[in-house]
């Protein structure tokens, strides 16, 4: 498993100005970094892997989609929109070298029809999700959707659901993804969840209960990473907390303080997983 710092916790648009926290984390011993696909062109996404590739650092990103963008929209206008973003996010990241693109990019971030997910929403957005697997497979790009939580997302909350999506798009570039916050709002028991995703798993967020420093919270930890092991997990293990630093971020995903400083998050991250992966 390899262990990856998401760069979140600095910033939603990752440019030069951010080489010098990147070459910290490269320092502290993480094997790669997690970037948002949010702005930029495909000039400053293929200088930015180049350098990340100079200094041996892989990469993976995460992708999300806006209510405009929305491929489990009946609207097939937005739908398309939803595409168009979903291509754009693969050649960006296609241009960065990324190995995983991640997120909840099955529907909307945070937009709700106040109704349960229905069965023509699911098959809209397995339709467009097919599409985009097999428009990022000539980049060896592996796309893996998250189950979030219910606070932010309908269409799926737990790793049953997200395995009938991965299982209905049935593409060798399309996985799934797993968050430990996420699990620890929606599901049961994270081993559980864990072999319930493992035969699609590609890509794993360790996050706190609170988005802080990983192993300062109440989640099972050692129920994770012994799952993990038991199902021959061998992908990215990636930290994602958030914090105040972009305002206009922090709003968009309910981040009202800083849960932990942010040196403490990485470096402390990084020693909790290393302990925990030689247990």
């Amino acid at each position: 498993m390899k262990i990856g710092m998401n760069m979140l916790l600095w910033t939603n648009h990752v440019t030069e100005e951010h080489y010098g926290i990147v070459d910290e984390i490269k320092k502290t011993g993480y094997d790669g970094i997690e970037l948002f696909l949010g702005e930029g062109d495909e000039k400053l996404y293929s200088s930015l892997g180049s350098h990340f590739s100079n200094i041996n650092m892989g990469v993976t990103c995460v992708a999300s989609l806006a209510p405009d963008e929305n491929i489990a929209s009946p609207d097939s206008k937005v739908r398309a929109a939803g595409f168009d973003k979903l291509k754009w996010s693969i050649d960006m990241g296609a241009a960065l070298n990324a190995e995983v693109i991640c997120g909840p990019f099955h529907s909307s971030f945070a937009h709700f029809t106040r109704q349960p997910p229905t069965r023509e929403e699911r098959q809209w957005s397995i339709e467009m999700l097919q599409k985009a697997a097999e428009y990022a497979a000539p980049t060896g790009i592996i796309l893996a959707p998250e189950a979030l939580n219910r606070f932010e997302c309908y269409l799926y909350n737990t790793m049953a659901d997200l395995s009938t999506l991965v299982e209905q798009v049935n593409h060798p570039s399309l996985g799934a993804m797993y968050d430990t916050h996420h699990a620890n709002i929606e599901e049961k028991n994270q081993g559980a969840a864990i072999k319930c995703i493992a035969p699609h798993l590609k890509h794993v967020h360790i996050s706190e209960n609170d988005r802080g420093t990983p192993g300062k919270g109440p989640i099972n930890w050692d129920e994770v990473f012994k799952t993990l092991k038991e199902v021959k997990y061998d992908g990215w293990l990636t930290i994602e907390a958030f914090s105040t630093v972009i305002p206009e971020f922090a709003n968009a995903i309910n981040v009202w303080r800083d849960f932990s400083p942010a040196d403490e998050i990485y470096k402390e991250g990084l020693k909790f997983i290393q302990q925990q992966l030689s247990n």
